[in-house]
């Protein structure tokens, strides 16, 4: 199947959704050679990758993963990396608070791709066990409404891939995949994407994969989350309905930041960023956390609207919950 998938792909014609597929599953299931990875992922990168082919490829990576039980409203916020902009880790914040405001979190990441330091890194970094097996994510889930599932563990799969993708050197179909195969099948997500072009697209994607209620968002100044330096893109989706639209600090009554107020380091200095936002420490930093953690709040129906999000945000920091949550989560990770 991949042989012809590259024959289509080189003279720039479209592959169907069940093309894509087979595809896939040839890599999958360890079928195809290197050398026809690397082909077929660069042909498929030169060409663009349309809604039916990334949805074909979602799909088969949502058969081979390794799922887990979540409870209802469970919601996932990650980024596609690759907006090379070396920011701490917004999302991965933002995902502690929204469990301390009672919505279920089931975090799906990875060591870094464009920083120095990925979900992955820094979790471990604030002393939560990040290797942990399927069922105890389940159960730390269920005990903690926070889970965090190492994509290496969840996607075995995915091994046949690793060789020639690290040879390529080049973003991928991959690189857009991860966000879109969350083992806990959550379907509301917060998705930051690298590049403007991708929002509408991958709603549809998230769409077509059962996702109830997603942002897909894509800041202007660059970034692969909800920005507060400038206005951010976002493509919702809600219930099979998407519409795209604007929204700046200012919608939330925060002042515009600049880039430099937000940049991060390394996992030890990242953790210590995340705590200290924990901790109460007010400014840009915490202002762009609380207006991605609004979007998820959002989604999870915790609340109707941004401005009502981020007030629910700010009161899990300054009543101490949040700290308490990462606490409790960093307690029930080591306990196996």
């Amino acid at each position: 199947m991949i042989k012809e998938a590259i024959k289509l792909l080189v003279e720039g014609k479209d592959l169907s959704e069940k093309q894509m597929a087979g595809a896939m599953r040839d890599i999958m299931e360890g079928k195809s050679t290197d050398a026809q990875i690397g082909a077929f992922l660069t042909a498929l990168r030169m060409k663009g990758e349309t809604v039916e082919e990334i949805t074909g490829a979602a799909k088969v990576m949502r058969e081979k993963v390794t799922r887990i039980k979540a409870p209802a409203y469970t919601v996932d916020t990650c980024g596609t990396g690759g907006d090379m902009s070396h920011t701490f880790n917004i999302l991965t914040t933002a995902a502690l608070i929204v469990a301390a405001c009672g919505v279920p979190v089931a975090k799906h990441g990875n060591r870094s791709v464009s920083s120095s330091c990925g979900s992955a890194d820094v979790l471990e970094a604030l002393g939560i066990k990040i290797d942990l097996e399927p069922l105890k994510v389940e159960q730390c889930l269920e005990e903690t409404g926070f889970g965090f599932m190492f994509a290496p563990l969840f996607h075995p799969a995915m091994k046949f891939a690793i060789g020639p993708r690290k040879d390529m050197g080049i973003r991928t179909v991959f690189n857009i995949l991860g966000p879109l195969t969350n083992p806990a099948g959550a379907e509301r997500q917060v998705l930051g994407v690298f590049s403007d072009t991708l929002t509408e697209p991958m709603a549809k994607v998230l769409g077509n994969l059962g996702v109830t209620h997603a942002f897909v968002v894509h800041g202007e100044d660059g970034l692969d989350e909800i920005t507060n330096t400038d206005r951010t893109r976002v493509t919702e989706l809600k219930n099979g309905n998407i519409a795209t639209y604007f929204i700046s600090p200012e919608d939330f009554d925060f002042k515009k930041a600049e880039h430099r107020n937000l940049t991060g380091g390394n996992a030890r200095e990242n953790a210590a960023i995340v705590t200290e936002i924990l901790k109460g420490h007010v400014g840009p930093k915490r202002d762009i956390v609380l207006m991605n953690a609004a979007a998820a709040l959002v989604t999870g129906d915790k609340a109707k609207n941004f401005n009502e999000a981020v007030t629910l945000a700010a009161k899990a920091i300054d009543s101490g919950a949040a700290l308490k949550k990462l606490e409790e989560v960093k307690k029930v990770s080591n306990k196996w």
